[in-house]
């Protein structure tokens, strides 16, 4: 038997719930995992909490499915049986789907995580897990993702920009030097909140309470994974942006004329 929830016990689902309304639902959700047990406990669970949900057992089927029916999340296992879930994302983001993806996985190495991030992930959770914690990343990515993503009644784009960088809030797009840089969704809340404080000193405490806002300690490496990826795509080639200011955090500062 699978010990997918180990780390918390797991109260049991009650016979009967009344079906939300449309208008109640939390969103739509693709659980892709070869492992019956796994993708059981987890769908009744986040039908219970509200949320549609779709599953698949193999690589090629979460393709099909996003493509078919796109879900607003996608917790998605790194072990498939065909293509593996990283090559799962990147396909996603290839073809311009910048969907919340979750990573789950038994392994832990950090040369996985950090793959995990390369190819679109925006978070990462690790084989036993506790079903609660994962419920609570996965609400807390979706209120984050259409926090960014809602248009507040605005007519007009909004943009930030600082020397050569450039965000279209509305538009999902990021310029460097007047070139576009494709982020995920976490990278451009993080990227904007960058902006939004830019020169200023933020801390690794700020920036998960303000870019993660998990209901839970947060593990703080996630935010050096992510400070690294952002280099990779903003300031490779260009004048370093994002600096490490040892001791207190990082920023958004150009080097001093």
């Amino acid at each position: 038997m699978t010990s997918f929830a180990s780390r918390s016990t797991t109260p049991s689902t009650p016979s009967a719930r009344p079906e939300p309304a449309e208008s109640e639902r939390r969103g739509r959700v693709l659980v892709v995992d070869d492992e019956a047990p796994i993708t059981e406990l987890l769908s009744t669970a986040l039908r219970y909490m509200g949320y549609e949900v779709t599953t698949a057992r193999t690589g090629a089927g979460a393709l099909e499915s996003a493509s078919r029916t796109p879900p607003d999340l996608v917790v998605l296992d790194v072990m498939l049986p065909d293509i593996d879930g990283f090559e799962v994302c990147r396909r996603l983001r290839a073809d311009g789907d910048f969907v919340p993806v979750i990573f789950l996985t038994a392994r832990d190495a950090e040369d996985d995580r950090v793959t995990g991030f390369i190819r679109g992930g925006d978070d990462y959770v690790t084989k036993p897990f506790s079903l609660e914690e994962l419920t609570l990343r996965i609400a807390a990515l979706l209120r984050r993702t259409r926090a960014t993503t809602s248009g507040g009644g605005a007519t007009e784009s909004q943009r930030l920009k600082y020397r050569d960088l450039e965000m279209d809030e509305d538009r999902h797009q990021v310029w460097r030097a007047g070139e576009e840089v494709r982020l995920s969704p976490t990278e451009f809340r993080l990227l904007r909140y960058l902006l939004l404080n830019a020169e200023r000193v933020l801390s690794k405490q700020q920036i998960l309470d303000h870019v993660w806002q998990y209901d839970f300690n947060g593990d703080d490496n996630v935010v050096e994974t992510y400070i690294s990826y952002l280099r990779r795509k903003l300031d490779s080639g260009h004048d370093k942006l994002i600096r490490t200011v040892r001791g207190f955090g990082y920023t958004l500062r150009a080097e001093a004329a």
